[in-house]
């Protein structure tokens, strides 16, 4: 039996995406164990995988801390596993590959990153450019399979996997449907556009359509969320109050929405994986063909400020964009209601005119 290890030590979407490995896995070894090496607030997105044996959980904070990663090195070498995927390549994971005495570890290989030493026995180039709907980092994903196994049709969407109970969500029994779950704010302040644009994008959404707007936020950014909701006109038609504080709550609570509109982030691939249609918003450092997954145009759509406005950007190398990352604010305010609502108005159409 293959003992396989995946390490995806990122964030919540980074977790998701990286399941296709696990799901293309169970294709190729049906009897193999796989685990799974995450940060414990991302795990959710894992629960109830039927292709995941083992979920193992790890304080983002603690895993900083020299002793702890040496603890984890060698509790992951006491596993013996046989075949380890590492796709982000943080520093942490880096080494739990090095040090892991599996006999195949296979990560992803920027041009920019030299290896002196050969930590990977199959570093595999990364995706230069999207080549499908799939986005640069799914198709990253997969590749790192098909590099070193045999998989006939991949399979590219990632999955939740809901439990029966999953499914119910009485909080919205006799709420006015559609549901536009709505994120107002990003995961961070980076990917968070200015209040006063998410509020004139809410005040149109419920001028135009009979719509229940839910209100997602994370739990600490209430007093900015209530600040949103004070700049809205029609107040009746906007949820507040219900929210989730975990990944799984927050599972069941997109699934019995309509849609989803948000920056993005996480919660745009959990909404994906569960076949609801999305709009997203790209924060200006984001690179769009990256994460833009299954967008058609139709069921997913989006607006990024670098096709809307190209001459804002003279370059948009992995440097330019994390001097961007690091104060995005001048150019967000370039990406106005008036641009992303000529994009976001054929998509509502779409879906809540037929």
């Amino acid at each position: 039996m293959k003992k396989i290890l995946i390490i995806q030590n990122k964030r919540i979407g980074d977790v998701l995406l990286a399941s296709v490995i696990a799901n293309n896995m169970k294709k190729i070894f049906p009897e193999s164990h796989i685990s799974f090496f995450v940060y414990d607030y991302t795990a959710g997105v894992l629960e109830n995988n039927p292709n995941v044996e083992r979920i193992i959980r790890i304080n983002e904070q603690k895993l900083k801390k020299i002793p702890v990663l040496i603890q984890t090195i060698w509790e992951i070498r006491r596993r013996k596993y046989d075949i380890i995927f590492d796709p982000y390549g943080k520093l942490q994971s880096r080494l739990i590959c090095l040090f892991s005495g599996a006999s195949v570890r296979v990560g992803l290989r920027s041009k920019k990153r030299k290896m002196r030493i050969p930590i990977y026995t199959h570093p595999v180039p990364v995706v230069e450019k999207r080549t499908s709907i799939y986005g640069r980092a799914i198709e990253d994903r997969i590749k790192m399979i098909t590099s070193v196994f045999n998989l006939n049709s991949p399979d590219y969407e990632p999955k939740l996997f809901l439990l029966p109970e999953d499914k119910e969500y009485p909080a919205l029994a006799g709420v006015k449907r559609p549901i536009i779950m709505l994120g107002v704010l990003g995961s961070t302040p980076q990917k968070s556009l200015p209040y006063e644009y998410i509020a004139k994008l809410i005040n149109y959404i419920t001028g135009k359509y009979e719509v229940t707007i839910l209100f997602n936020y994370i739990p600490f950014q209430k007093s900015e969320a209530d600040t949103i909701y004070e700049m809205c006109t029609d107040k009746d038609q906007i949820i507040t109050s219900i929210y989730e504080d975990s990944i799984r709550g927050f599972i069941r609570l997109m699934n019995q929405c309509d849609m989803l509109i948000a920056n993005e982030g996480g919660s745009v691939h959990i909404a994906k994986a569960l076949n609801k249609p999305t709009f997203t918003v790209y924060s200006p450092y984001i690179s769009k063909e990256h994460w833009n997954s299954f967008e058609d145009g139709k069921t997913h759509d989006s607006v990024h400020l670098l096709e809307e406005n190209p001459d804002l950007f003279t370059n948009f190398s992995v440097e330019e964009r994390r001097k961007i990352e690091k104060n995005p604010n001048a150019l967000y305010l370039k990406l106005t209601p008036e641009m992303i609502l000529r994009k976001l108005k054929p998509f509502l159409d779409h879906h809540l005119k037929s």
